[in-house]
């Protein structure tokens, strides 16, 4: 039996080098009740406005909604993921909350780079999620990219 040797560079995403001021990436996802359930058991964050269904009817909410860091969450996907991709390392985030997500809405997460900082590799980014159009979170995230 041979060894095969594993380039783990193959599995990296873009390198600094290759990143220009403007480009974006993005990640849509359909939130569901599973989905809730499965991140306030994560979490810990049982908070009734997101697993109650008569508490979060009375709220202000008028029903159950997302965790907001459920959504915040999908940012992380779009850096781990595709841009910049495996291989990068997650600095800062900050986030500000517009809007309630609720089980069925598609939140539609866009990452765009906004800063190239060569000496540190670094890059910082708009941070966007929508649903109908209808911004329910933004906020800014600094990214430490591999080089070539």
């Amino acid at each position: 039996m041979s060894e095969q040797n594993t380039n783990f560079e193959e599995f990296y995403g873009y390198k600094y080098e290759e990143l220009t001021l403007g480009q974006s990436a993005v990640y849509a996802r359909t939130v569901t009740e599973a989905d809730i359930l499965a991140f306030a058991g994560v979490s810990g964050d049982f908070n009734p406005v997101h697993i109650n269904d008569e508490l979060a009817t009375a709220s202000m909410f008028g029903g159950r909604i997302a965790h907001g860091m459920l959504s915040a969450s999908f940012i992380s996907t779009v850096f781990g993921m595709k841009l910049p991709g495996p291989g990068c390392i997650y600095l800062s985030q900050s986030l500000k909350f517009k809007a309630p997500v609720k089980i069925g809405d598609t939140v539609v997460t866009r990452c765009t780079i906004k800063e190239l900082t060569p000496e540190k590799r670094k890059a910082k980014f708009d941070t966007v999620c929508t649903v109908k159009g209808k911004v329910v979170l933004e906020g800014e995230a600094d990214i430490m990219v591999p080089a070539r």
